[in-house]
C-alpha cells in the first residue's frame, strides 16, 4: 500500500470559477435575469448549480420555482459541460507539486461533490487527468461529502489505506469530511471556502502549492 493524497477539485486543484460563472450567466439570461460578477458568487462556486442559480434569482428579486429547478440545473450543466475548461486553470505551483508527489510514489486522487463525468472532463481539459489514480464525484456513490465514504473510496481506488492518507481542500466541508474519516487535512487559502481557511480547523494551512510537500510530510506517518 502506498501513501495517498486526496484533493478536492473546485477551488483546490483548479480555479473553475470563470467557466462556472459563464454557464450561470447564460442560464440566467435565458430567464431574463441580469448576469452576475465573480464577486457576487465567489463563495458559492463549490456549492453546486442549485446554489448558484438560487443566488442569481435572489439578486434579481425573484424566487426560483422549485418545480423548474431540475430543468434549470440541467441547462446550467449543459452550458458548463460544453465549455468546461476554457478559462479554468490549475492554481500556481500545482502541477509541479503533483509531479513531486508522484515521483515519490505517493498516489493522487480526487474527491469532489462535482458530478463524476464533469470532474473527468475538466481534469482532461486542463491536462491533469493522467496524474490521478482515482476520481470520486458527487454522484459516484449514494453519499456525498461531508460523509466520509467518498473520501475513503477515493483512497481505496488509488491503492492506499486511511492510515497513510491526507486530504487537501478549500472548505469547511472538506475539513469535516477528513475528520469524519479520521484523516489529517490541509486547507488552502486561495479557494472558495467563503471564510479564512485558518478558521476551518485543518491540521495545516497553505497559501501556495510550494508549501504542500512540507505540510504532507508533517502529516503522513513515518
Amino acid at each position: 500500500m502506498r501513501p495517498v493524497v486526496v484533493f478536492d477539485l473546485d477551488g483546490t486543484l483548479l480555479d473553475t470559477g470563470p467557466d462556472l460563472l459563464r454557464a450561470l450567466n447564460r442560464t440566467l439570461d435565458g430567464e431574463g435575469l441580469a448576469g452576475l460578477g465573480r464577486a457576487d458568487v465567489a463563495g458559492l462556486f463549490g456549492h453546486g448549480a442549485r446554489a448558484l442559480i438560487g443566488e442569481g434569482f435572489r439578486r434579481s428579486g425573484r424566487v426560483p420555482d422549485d418545480a423548474r429547478l431540475p430543468e434549470l440545473v440541467d441547462r446550467f450543466i449543459a452550458f458548463y459541460g460544453a465549455e468546461i475548461a476554457v478559462e479554468t486553470r490549475p492554481y500556481p505551483g500545482l502541477v509541479e507539486a503533483l509531479a513531486r508527489l508522484s515521483r515519490r510514489g505517493i498516489g493522487l486522487a480526487v474527491c469532489t461533490n462535482k458530478r463524476e463525468a464533469l470532474s473527468h472532463a475538466v481534469l482532461k481539459g486542463t491536462g491533469l487527468a493522467p496524474l490521478f489514480a482515482a476520481v470520486v464525484g458527487g454522484d459516484s456513490l449514494p453519499e456525498q461529502k461531508p460523509h466520509p465514504r467518498p473520501l475513503l473510496e477515493a483512497i481505496a481506488r488509488a491503492g492506499g489505506t486511511p492510515d497513510a492518507a491526507v486530504m487537501v481542500g478549500d472548505s469547511e466541508t472538506d475539513v469535516a469530511t477528513a475528520r469524519a474519516a479520521a484523516l489529517p487535512v490541509v486547507a488552502v487559502t486561495f479557494g472558495y471556502g467563503g471564510r479564512p481557511a485558518t478558521e476551518f480547523g485543518a491540521d495545516a494551512v497553505i497559501s501556495h502549492y510550494d508549501e504542500l510537500d512540507g505540510a504532507i510530510d508533517a502529516l503522513l506517518p513515518g
